[in-house]
């Protein structure tokens, strides 16, 4: 297990500042034991590599705390934390996580799909994007790139002729790469 992000356990003010966007409870009701302890194990983790299953055991089981990093993530959690970063100033608390809280954003993709992609490149943390940029799907460059077209229907013809080549490519481009190599990947910080 490769250490990629220095990991300490959460900080009574960070902890504070992360508390209110977290849930009160389990899904079936029942009061979650120790959710301070959880997130400690999933930032551990989420500070590494590995998979879930190589999460410490002073964590619990690793099938545990990933059910619980699922369950916070169909939530929306991490989508409400990039907004949070975004909106919060530089010396709050929940800044000290933002690479933690960027690299749970990077795993949440599976779960969530394309709103996290386009939240963060609207908000600008390229960071928290699954791949590089340039190889992930650009929704807002799609749109921008129809209006183009729609703009110029009436001499659509020439407009093909002189543009096609380029808005192919482009369209390309917008709907980003099917596979992105897992090296790629492990680069991202």
């Amino acid at each position: 297990m490769i250490q990629r992000i220095p990991f300490t356990r959460l900080s009574d003010r960070q902890w504070a500042a992360l508390q209110p966007f977290l849930a009160r409870a389990a899904p079936q009701g029942r009061p979650l034991s120790d959710p301070r302890h959880r997130m400690d194990g999933m930032f551990h983790l989420l500070s590494t590599d590995a998979p879930w299953r190589a999460i410490p055991a002073e964590y619990g089981p690793g099938a545990t705390i990933a059910r619980h990093f699922r369950r916070l993530t169909e939530a929306g959690l991490w989508e409400r934390l990039l907004q949070a970063l975004a909106d919060l100033g530089p010396r709050h608390p929940l800044q000290q996580l933002r690479r933690l809280i960027f690299r749970a954003a990077r795993r949440a993709y599976r779960v969530r799909g394309l709103g996290i992609i386009v939240l963060a490149r609207r908000l600008g943390f390229l960071g928290a994007l699954p791949g590089p940029a340039w190889m992930l799907p650009d929704p807002d460059l799609s749109k921008r790139l129809v209006a183009l077209q729609m703009r110029h229907r009436e001499n659509f013809g020439p407009f093909v002729l002189r543009w096609g080549r380029a808005l192919r490519n482009l369209m390309g481009m917008v709907g980003g790469r099917a596979h992105i190599p897992r090296y790629l990947r492990l680069c991202m910080p």
